[in-house]
């Protein structure tokens, strides 16, 4: 057994709202997103990625979430209206383009520790800004992290080849899940425990009791009662 098979999976023991970044943006994308992270922070998201597309026109395109992960059509107005007068004054980018700011999406980037973490037992791609042994582009199931690398069971390598890889995460440029049909059913569960809780908590605050916060009134109101059930005696 070698060193990365007896290493359990480290825990993410920062909050998850102020992770850093371990895989960043540059060029024009690096620019964009100096501007944008205090700004998304300020209202409550974080920054995941930021692309610059000129096909079709100038796109900025700015991936957010909340610090649990989700990101609903409603946030992703929020934080566009939040970046827009900033932009305008900033004026990161050398021409006319249009902002578009969107959740990481199921096939997502990863990009801090704890992505990794939560994200075990999915396939990905990662792509070394480092060449580790003589090659930039792994494939394969990620199994968490190790200090500050992810440990990937890699499958393209033959079986004769040493399958599990430890890649320092902060010498990546890109690393992004793969969209399969785990991933699509995880998803599902996931926003379907979600609707339950939100579903749960309207029952809950529908069934409570009319005078629960005001102990005062309800006991006014027991004495009246009691008053009246002895008059009618």
């Amino acid at each position: 057994m070698d060193a990365a098979e007896s290493t359990q999976t480290d825990q993410i023991s920062a909050p998850e709202s102020s992770e850093r970044r371990l895989i960043v943006d540059a060029g024009v994308a690096a620019r964009v997103a100096a501007i944008a992270e205090p700004v998304i922070e300020s209202v409550g998201y974080r920054l995941v990625r930021v692309r610059v597309s000129g096909s079709d026109g100038c796109t900025v395109q700015i991936m957010a979430e909340r610090p649990d992960g989700t990101m609903k059509i409603e946030d992703c107005e929020t934080v566009s209206r939040a970046l827009s007068p900033v932009f305008d004054v900033a004026d990161p980018v050398d021409r006319a383009y249009r902002l578009e700011v969107s959740s990481p999406g199921l096939d997502r980037p990863l990009v801090r520790r704890s992505d990794f973490a939560r994200h075990a037992g999915h396939l990905v791609k990662i792509e070394m800004a480092v060449a580790m042994d003589g090659r930039r582009r792994f494939r394969g199931t990620l199994l968490g992290t190790v200090g500050g690398s992810a440990r990937i069971q890699r499958d393209d390598v033959a079986a004769e080849d040493a399958g599990e890889i430890l890649l320092p995460i902060e010498d990546m440029s890109e690393a992004k899940l793969v969209l399969t049909d785990a991933l699509i059913a995880e998803s599902l569960r996931r926003g379907k425990a979600a609707d339950r809780e939100v579903k749960g908590n309207k029952r809950i605050k529908a069934g409570a009791p009319r005078h629960a916060n005001n102990p005062r009134r309800s006991k006014e109101t027991a004495a009246r009662e009691n008053e009246e059930t002895e008059h009618g005696r």
